[in-house]
């Protein structure tokens, strides 16, 4: 299912929610830190918010109000209760979801002290899974509209450089437990591909994200030195894309 191939029902259902607000919308972003603009500034040598990240990008094309209650370092498990809050308190129209790469991410120097042992990531594949679709048929009984995004791809050597901090000794025995680096992208998209299962499944709008990215001869020049945050030309193209799926269905949404 691609992101223009909707339900007639939810076509249906954002116009009588357009139609109930006047013409504009309230939109819920929830996310981790790419959702909250965060990026490597490498000028200062440390993470900062971009002010020209993809949300407040959107803020100055769409005809409505949008509240960001994304986190940096937020997993599905502790963004939704936030979530959940957030809903009774602003009582959305729309909720965008932006989950997946801390949820997939590894206590890196757990591993790199004991490359034989067993790890898990910070949230399970199966739960993920679980509260993934959970999430959307909650968002989805209250009478709001949610739109799942795919995940940005990452550069496994960058990022592998960067959990290691370029330490030799780490570097090695983190890829003992991994076996080569391209596992590290690999895990990545099984989280990716659950996501963009859950919306055909579930009958769920999406964006795809990833494949804006790689339609990019090299798409690691759109992630910072970390090899997973988006750089400001990443959130320019995530904005983008965003708009590009208003225009399809939506574009009464636009200003």
């Amino acid at each position: 299912m691609k992101q223009n191939q909707i339900l007639d029902v939810s076509i249906i259902e954002v116009y009588i929610l357009i139609e109930r607000n006047g013409n504009a919308v309230t939109i819920l972003v929830s996310g981790d830190s790419i959702s909250k603009g965060v990026i490597y500034d490498e000028s200062k040598n440390k993470y900062s918010i971009l002010q020209d990240n993809y949300v407040d990008l959107l803020r100055n094309k769409l005809n409505g109000i949008i509240y960001n209650t994304s986190r940096f370092g937020n997993t599905i498990i502790k963004g939704i209760q936030k979530l959940k809050d957030s809903i009774f308190k602003h009582k959305p129209d729309i909720v965008l979801i932006e989950y997946g790469g801390n949820d997939c991410d590894f206590n890196w120097d757990e591993i790199s002290k004991d490359p034989f042992a067993d790890h898990a990531p910070h949230t399970g594949f199966e739960k993920f899974e679980k509260t993934l679709f959970d999430t959307v048929s909650f968002i989805k009984e209250k009478g709001i509209t949610p739109v799942l995004m795919s995940l940005p791809p990452l550069n496994a050597d960058r990022y592998l450089d960067w959990i290691s901090k370029n330490n030799p000794i780490v570097k090695t025995n983190i890829l003992k437990w991994l076996g080569s680096v391209t596992k590290i992208y690999w895990w990545q998209e099984r989280y990716n591909s659950v996501i963009v299962r859950i919306a055909e499944e579930t009958k769920t709008l999406w964006i795809d994200i990833r494949s804006a990215f790689l339609r990019f001869p090299d798409f690691s020049e759109l992630l910072c030195i970390d090899g997973i945050h988006p750089n400001r030309n990443g959130h320019a193209v995530i904005a983008e894309e965003i708009i590009s799926f208003v225009k399809s269905d939506y574009r009464h949404l636009l200003i």
